[in-house]
C-alpha cells in the first residue's frame, strides 16, 4: 500500500505536549485526551502503527510453501504466506472481488493457493489472480490488476515486521542499535512454548508506560520483588526507535520464575553476566521483549479502542528445551501470567483515572527515565504530524 499519511498534528493539546517536552522538569503523562478520546486513536493508527514497522507474530514456524496466517495488526486484517521460494509475503487480507476475508484472524493453513470462501476466487501465493469461478469477466477486466494488495514486509528474528503504509524508513534504521543487543539471545531460532491473550480494558500505551518502569513493583509485585531488585538495572541510550535496559536477578535466582529455578537451559552465547539480567525491550509500536538468560517473552499489542488493548503473550524457548521429555513452560508461563494480570489491574486503575475530569498529568520519579523518554516521542510526534525518532 502506498497511502503516504497526512502530515497533520494530532487532535491532543498543545500547551499540554509543550509539558511533557520541557527540558526542566522531570517529564510528565501525557494530556488527557490521548487516552480516552477516538479521534486520537484514529491520528494514531494512522501516524504510528500504518506509517510504521509493526509486529505481525512470530514465522519461524511457517516454514513450508502455502503455510499461512491471518492477524491483526494495528487495527488491520494482514496475511502472512510463505510463497514457493519459502520468502515470507505480506497482503491486505481481503478478497480483490467482494472484500471478504481470506483467512480468519488467528487462524492457519497450508494450501498451494490462496482462495476466498465466499465465491472462491483464487491467488497464487505471489498474490496473483489465477481464477474467478462462475465469473462473467466484464469488458476491461484485466487479472494483472486484480491480485492480492501486498504488504511491505521483513523477516526479523523469526517475527514478521510488516509495515502497513508502505512508506517507513528501512527496517535496519526502526531497529538501530536492538538488533546487536539482541543477537547474542538467538531469537530466530527459538520455537514458542505458550501464548497467553490478554483484553486489557485500557488504552494500548498504558501497558508500555508500564512495562519502562518497575517503580511500581514493590507495591503490585511481591513475587516479581522476590527474584529481581526493583531498583537494580540500567537504561539504555542506543540508535532506533526503541526503549529500555535491564534488571538483575537476585543471587539465588537463574531466572524469573515462582522460586526463581528454571526448568530450561540457559540461552547459548550469553556471557556470565548475560545469564545473571533479563532485558526489558519496548520496540515502537507494539513489541515488547524480554530477554531472559532461558527464555524470550514477548508482548504484541493492539488497540481495540481508546479503552481497550488486545495483547497476545508468547514463551519463546530453544528448540532442543521443548524437544526434551517432560518439559513444561509453566515455570515460566505461570509466574509472568500472574505478573500480567497484576499489571493489567494497574493499567486498567489509571485508565478509570483517566477519565475523570479531575484527572492532571503529574511529574516522573527517577526510575520512570524511560516512560519519560517514551511519552517525549509521542508528544514530539503528536506535535510534528509524524513520528520523530529521539
Amino acid at each position: 500500500m502506498n497511502d503516504q499519511p497526512q502530515t497533520s498534528p494530532a487532535p491532543v493539546d498543545r500547551d499540554g505536549l509543550h509539558a511533557v517536552l520541557d527540558p526542566t522538569g522531570s517529564g510528565r503523562m501525557l494530556p488527557r485526551e490521548a487516552y480516552i478520546a477516538d479521534d486520537v486513536l484514529a491520528w494514531e493508527r494512522e501516524h504510528f502503527f500504518a506509517a510504521s514497522w509493526l509486529c505481525a507474530g512470530r514465522v519461524n514456524d511457517m516454514r513450508e510453501p502455502g503455510q499461512r496466517r491471518g492477524v491483526q495488526v494495528g487495527g488491520e486484517p494482514v496475511l502472512l504466506v510463505r510463497d514457493n521460494e519459502r520468502a515470507l509475503r505480506a497482503f491486505a487480507n481481503t478478497c480483490r472481488h467482494r472484500g471478504h476475508e481470506l483467512l480468519a484472524c488467528g487462524a492457519t493453513a497450508k494450501r498451494g493457493a490462496i482462495h476466498c470462501p465466499y465465491h472462491a476466487w483464487t491467488y497464487a501465493l505471489d498474490g496473483a489472480l489465477q481464477a474467478t469461478p462462475r465469473f462473467e469477466v466484464p469488458p476491461g477486466f484485466d487479472p494483472t490488476d486484480n491480485g492480492l494488495v501486498p504488504l511491505r514486509v521483513e523477516e526479523w528474528n523469526g517475527w514478521a515486521m510488516v509495515n502497513l503504509s508502505g512508506d517507513a524508513p528501512p527496517l535496519a534504521d526502526h531497529i538501530g542499535g536492538l538488533h546487536e543487543l539482541l543477537e547474542r539471545y538467538g531469537c530466530g531460532e527459538l520455537v514458542v512454548g505458550a501464548t497467553h491473550t490478554y483484553e486489557a480494558a485500557c488504552n494500548w500505551k498504558l501497558p508500555i508506560e508500564n512495562y519502562h518502569e518497575c517503580y511500581h513493583c514493590p507495591a503490585i509485585h511481591p513475587e516479581l520483588c522476590a527474584v529481581s531488585p526493583p531498583a537494580s538495572g540500567i537504561n539504555f541510550t542506543l540508535p532506533g526507535n526503541w526503549f529500555g535496559g535491564t534488571m538483575d536477578l537476585e543471587p539465588f535466582a537463574a531466572t524469573m520464575s515462582m522460586d526463581g529455578r528454571s526448568a530450561g537451559t540457559v540461552l547459548p552465547g550469553l556471557s556470565e553476566a548475560e545469564q545473571r539480567e533479563v532485558l526489558y525491550i519496548g520496540l515502537f509500536p507494539n513489541l515488547l521483549i524480554s530477554a531472559h538468560p532461558d527464555y524470550v517473552m514477548t508482548h504484541r499489542i493492539d488497540p481495540l479502542s481508546p479503552g481497550s488493548a488486545f495483547v497476545e503473550c508468547q514463551w519463546l524457548f530453544g528448540a532442543d528445551s521443548v524437544a526434551a521429555p517432560g518439559f513444561d513452560p509453566a515455570y515460566a508461563v505461570d509466574f509472568w501470567d500472574v505478573t500480567n494480570r497484576q499489571d493489567w489491574a494497574a493499567c486498567e486503575g489509571v485508565q478509570r483515572g483517566l477519565a475523570s475530569r479531575g484527572y492532571r498529568p503529574g511529574p516522573f520519579a527517577g526510575q520512570e527515565d524511560a516512560v519519560q523518554q517514551w511519552v517525549q516521542l509521542i508528544a514530539r510526534s503528536y506535535l510534528a504530524g509524524a513520528l520523530q525518532p529521539a
